[in-house]
């Protein structure tokens, strides 16, 4: 049998069968409800693939880079629209800091210089509910500023996304300590832009979600991405998940004490 060949929404139902079927699953373990949350990361550089990306049903967020030439627009319809908006903010890797853009946290920075950075970005961005990191892998590896960080996120009453870019990211933990809602990604969907590959993963993310109970993919505007999203969301009821914001989410995985990130990828 060539599975390329069977239709993409019927290939989602093989793979869960098969999937449940080598893990050891079986009908008694999967749970009633399934959730998944998505974000589109990287916004404010691409307005045509960003617009696409806005158009999209369902309560899908948005992570905007500070400072980017098209954040308050791409804000100002996302609000409009009543979607979650997040400050996708730049934090220093271990590698290709030259992508980081304005607005960088970085591992060099004061208490008082990474205050004022993150402040004036948060202000420069309207209606968000909360911050996701922007690459990160290594300054999200470092107690101190994480404390800062959950600091300032605190103060906001704002939610915080780890977007889990290294595998030794203390900011889930350093949120917990200081009562900040907190959630992690599961997925990435589109570190290859390909249509099958993009598609193969929307099937990891709805079977994460049928074993755990929640999932939260992040994506791109790329034009596959939007694409294979509308396709998926247009038939979402016939894969038995539901999609919810960020925020309902992490209440979900509060009450519930999801074991999450079983299926993750670093980059």
């Amino acid at each position: 049998m060539n599975i390329h060949n069977i239709p993409t929404k019927y290939k989602y139902l093989l793979l869960i069968f098969l999937s449940y079927f080598s893990s050891g699953y079986v009908y008694s373990e999967i749970v009633d409800q399934s959730y998944i949350s998505i974000i589109i990361d990287d916004l404010g550089y691409k307005p045509k693939e960003d617009m696409l990306a806005l158009s999209l049903p369902g309560p899908i967020a948005y992570a905007i880079l500070p400072h980017s030439p098209h954040a308050l627009k791409i804000s100002t319809i996302a609000s409009k629209n009543k979607k979650e908006i997040l400050l996708h903010q730049p934090m220093q890797a271990l590698k290709n800091n030259n992508h980081l853009g304005p607005g960088a946290l970085t591992l060099n920075m004061t208490k008082q210089e990474f205050s004022k950075t993150l402040e004036v970005n948060i202000n420069s961005l309207p209606n968000i509910i909360g911050i996701n990191n922007h690459m990160g892998s290594l300054l999200t590896r470092h107690p101190g500023h994480m404390k800062w960080l959950m600091d300032i996120i605190s103060k906001h009453k704002y939610i915080y996304v780890d977007s889990l870019t290294s595998p030794y990211s203390v900011a889930g933990k350093i949120a917990k300590q200081n009562d900040v809602p907190f959630t992690s990604r599961d997925i990435f969907l589109d570190n290859k832009k390909d249509m099958d590959y993009i598609n193969n993963k929307i099937f990891e993310l709805v079977n994460i979600a049928k074993k755990q109970g929640t999932a939260l993919a992040i994506c791109h505007s790329h034009s596959n991405t939007i694409k294979a999203l509308s396709n998926f969301l247009k038939n979402i009821d016939e894969y038995d998940v539901k999609i919810i914001g960020i925020k309902s989410l992490i209440k979900k995985r509060e009450n519930n004490s999801v074991s999450m990130n079983s299926a993750l990828v670093f980059p």
